[in-house]
């Protein structure tokens, strides 16, 4: 009795499933033995059991539902305890397969692209002919299928990488075709995703409008909907702000309840997408600490170390790392790359856990494939890994992996981190791939190409004599295909998104000018949408253009309140850091900052930070805005945000409030804030390398000879809140220079050091003799101006506003007129100074 009521329990659990309920129905007179024998199955081993038994009695809905069953058994246990490579291997299973590929005519819409989804999750290759046969005939019926079926299709589509094939086309016409009719959020995010790669612009905002109507109509505790939406805006790189917050919004009321792995994914895609939520990245913090003691298992934890462990303390830090330790000989090779690039991103020094997982990468050299190689070798190398047996064996592998590759995106990564390893030459046939896959690359991967190729020029044993003709061919090539990249251009987003992290030295020589004639060319196709991103790209190349600025700051005005308010900081950079003063200038921050200031409770601490600091660069102090950041609690939240960053974006932060600080001390004291930086600054000047350049060095030479000796001049003085000016000296009511006494020298020692005295932070400003004056002398080099003008940036100006609240007269000396013609000679130089200093003087 009990074994019947066992059977009765287990058929009743199995059932619930829809394999079998498509199938068990009917009366005692329509019994299908074999489909009661599944339903009573607990396992794959027993499913298998059935079809051995009933080969030749399977008909194509018992077919089905086997195979349907194996997958179901499989989705239900955790990965580590999944025997999908068991199924596969089972003679039984080929019996399946064999039985489908003949029945698929039979099939009906659903279970045809049920049987192609559930082969493939048990790791069918694509390439199989029950694969492929199944994707022909579901090609066939296409446009017949239910959205379900179709969004499943989709899916299998993009397991095989095909999203760029035509039935992919075909379903991304249905798509816009029905979207109106889909109501299900879970169908429609499954097919955004999929067709990713093949949406218009017009079609983009449709699905957007859709996706953000469904979000509100959803059962919230679904978060692998909005989780997909996230991810389609990743794969379109497409960054709205509307839709991310509100799914980011509904992904936080979710965190109590993911595990790290879907934590890892979501934040994975909000970096990919540079989207620092405060809130999801603390409450994520939070969550995965909970989760900390039941990882124990290789694959828990190796989630919860690649979503932790770049945001925990130090003591956390530790732990995880010996959690690392003693799991590392278990990882498998995916889990080792996972591993090594958390290692490598938290700066891990612990050489006896990299060795470990060093060795367990050594042992699945033959697993990775290309892009995981790349990744696995740049790792390696970031984490100061020191094994050349093992870096004989990546290169290898790599220049293998490049020669044989036809995907430019390939190539590139492979190049990239080719160069970083070193080699006494290179291989001709690595050039030759490379060259022929440049005219097929965009803009990012030539630049990755040509510092690629810089690196190899100067590791070259024949550039000390001239640069070898293959480098100078291979630049040639290089060049010329920027060039023909940037003239064909024709639509202005696409050139945007391939410069959104161009740098160095070949982008700026050979493209940038090339480039701002491309810009201003497509600048009618500048809008509200491409403002922000525009505007970054000229204040990350610190290139002055004034047509472009000027298009900016008119269509910024206009449609200020379709810019997402965090825009707004990304918006007025560029004319706050390069000094830009447009006809409208102040209308245009005071709009931008009514665009803020309903929202101030909205931002990220971080952001209004960095955004604040931007506005004081441009002498702008919105008292909402001082007085919101200035708070105890915002403080609070922000250190709290700041113990969750990368630690250059947390110092950079830091950094900036300091800066902030001062600036409001200086500029509005009525605000009342403190200074409350002073240690801070303390420990930077301890940091500091408290050297001169010799240009500087150059310089208090001079002035020594104009003022009348060299104890009339002080080096790099440290001001009240810790402004450092180059050279300080106090000319009486008569315009004489004063001395200053021994002790209040610094001294410079013959390699540029400086010797730091008691009075390096202005603690003698009361003994400046009656009527007379300070005078700050400040060297600009090249940071201090726009790269293709002569024209000062904000910084340099801020800080001379400063320096004269201070109760300096500041004189600047540009580098470009002291490097110059005129100034060749001691007397010029000299002449120069006087000038400079005494002009000008009350």
């Amino acid at each position: 009795m009990a074994g019947s009521s066992m059977s009765m329990f287990r058929l009743r659990a199995v059932t619930g499933s829809r394999y079998l309920r498509r199938f068990l129905h009917g009366g005692a007179a329509n019994r299908d033995h074999v489909l009661e024998q599944l339903g009573v199955c607990s396992g794959e081993d027993q499913v298998l059991e059935v079809v051995g038994k009933n080969k030749a009695k399977l008909t194509v809905n018992h077919v089905s539902c086997a195979v349907g069953m194996l997958w179901h058994f499989q989705k239900e246990k955790p990965q580590m305890l999944r025997t999908v490579e068991f199924i596969k291997s089972h003679p039984e299973f080929l019996t399946l397969r064999v039985l489908a590929e003949n029945k698929i005519e039979l099939m009906d819409d659903v279970m045809l692209v049920d049987m192609l989804y559930n082969v493939l999750r048990l790791n069918v290759e694509p390439y199989d002919s029950l694969a492929q046969q199944l994707v022909s005939e579901a090609w066939r019926r296409l446009y017949r299928f239910p959205m379900p079926s179709l969004s499943k299709f989709a899916v299998c589509l993009s397991d095989q990488h095909l999203q760029h094939s035509p039935p992919m086309g075909q379903i991304t016409d249905i798509l816009d075709q029905k979207l109106a009719s889909i109501d299900d959020a879970r169908i429609l995010t499954t097919l955004m995703v999929s067709v990713s790669s093949l949406v218009s612009p017009h079609l983009r905002d449709k699905l957007i409008n859709k996706a953000d109507h469904l979000l509100d109509t959803m059962d919230p505790s679904h978060y692998n909907n909005p989780r997909r939406m996230v991810q389609f805006l990743r794969n379109i790189k497409y960054s709205y702000r509307p839709l991310l917050e509100k799914c980011n919004h509904i992904l936080l009321r979710n965190v109590p309840h993911l595990n790290a792995e879907n934590i890892s994914i979501i934040m994975g895609l909000y970096q990919s997408m540079q989207f620092n939520n405060c809130d999801f990245r603390l409450a994520a913090k939070q969550r995965l600490m909970e989760l900390v003691d039941s990882s124990a298992d290789p694959f828990s934890f190796t989630k919860l170390f690649v979503a932790l462990g770049p945001m925990a303390g130090e003591d956390t830090k530790e732990r995880l790392e010996s959690t690392a330790l003693l799991l590392a000989e278990d990882l498998n090779a995916q889990q080792a790359l996972a591993v090594a690039e958390t290692l490598e991103e938290i700066q891990c020094r612990n050489l006896n856990l990299i060795q470990k997982i060093a060795s367990v990468v050594h042992k699945n050299l033959h697993v990775y494939k290309p892009m995981e190689m790349a990744r696995i070798t740049q790792a390696l190398i970031l984490l100061h890994y020191q094994s050349p047996e093992l870096f004989t064996k990546l290169r290898n592998i790599l220049v293998q992996f490049l020669l044989d590759s036809v995907y430019p995106y390939e190539v590139t990564m492979l190049t990239r981190v080719l160069s970083m390893l070193p080699s006494p030459r290179l291989d001709e046939g690595v050039i030759s791939r490379v060259e022929a896959v440049l005219p097929q690359c965009n803009l990012n991967d030539l630049n990755t190409f040509a510092m690629a190729v810089a690196k190899w020029v100067r590791n070259d044993p024949s550039y000390r004599h001239s640069t070898p003709s293959k480098y100078v061919r291979l630049l040639q090539t290089l060049n010329r295909c920027g060039h023909e990249r940037l003239r064909k251009a024709d639509r202005l987003d696409l050139v945007l998104e391939e410069l959104k992290y161009m740098s160095g030295e070949w982008f700026e020589e050979m493209l940038l000018e090339e480039t701002m004639v491309t810009l201003q060319r497509l600048e009618d196709q500048i809008s509200w949408t491409n403002v922000p991103e525009m505007a970054l790209f000229l204040t990350r190349t610190n290139h002055l253009c004034t047509p472009l600025m000027d298009r900016i700051a008119s269509v910024a005005m206009e449609n200020i309140n379709k810019i997402h308010y965090s825009a707004t900081y990304a918006t007025l950079l560029p004319f706050a850091v390069l000094n830009y003063d447009p006809p409208r200038v102040d209308e245009l921050f005071e709009i931008g900052i009514q665009r803020v200031i309903p929202h101030i409770s909205s931002f990220d601490p971080h952001l209004l930070v960095l955004l604040a600091y931007a506005l004081a660069v441009a002498d702008c102090f919105p008292e909402d805005l001082v007085r919101e950041i200035f708070n105890v609690n915002f403080l609070a939240k922000l250190d709290s945000q700041l113990e969750t960053l990368p630690d250059a974006l947390n110092k950079r932060i830091r950094l900036r409030l300091m800066e902030l600080n001062r600036a409001v001390c200086l500029e509005c004291p009525e605000s009342q804030v403190p200074w409350f930086h002073e240690r801070y600054c303390l420990q930077l000047q301890k940091k500091g390398n408290g050297s001169i350049s010799p240009v500087q060095q150059q310089i208090h030479k001079m002035l020594g000879e104009v003022l009348g000796g060299i104890n009339c001049a002080r080096v790099a003085l440290l001001t009240t809140y810790f402004y450092t000016v180059d050279f300080e000296c106090v000319l009486d009511r008569h315009h004489q220079a004063v001395a200053y006494s021994e002790q209040s020298q610094l001294q410079i020692s013959e390699d540029g050091k400086v010797r730091w005295g008691s009075d390096s932070v202005g603690k003698d400003r009361s003994e400046v003799p009656p009527g007379a004056q300070r005078v700050a002398v400040d060297f600009l080099d090249s940071k201090s101006f726009c790269k293709n003008s002569r024209h000062m940036k904000g910084e340099a100006m801020m800080r001379k506003r400063h320096l004269e609240i201070l109760g300096y007269h500041v004189v600047q000396i540009p580098h470009f007129e002291w490097n110059s013609m005129e100034l060749s000679t001691q007397d010029a130089w000299k002449e120069y100074l006087r000038k400079k200093i005494f002009t000008g003087l009350s």
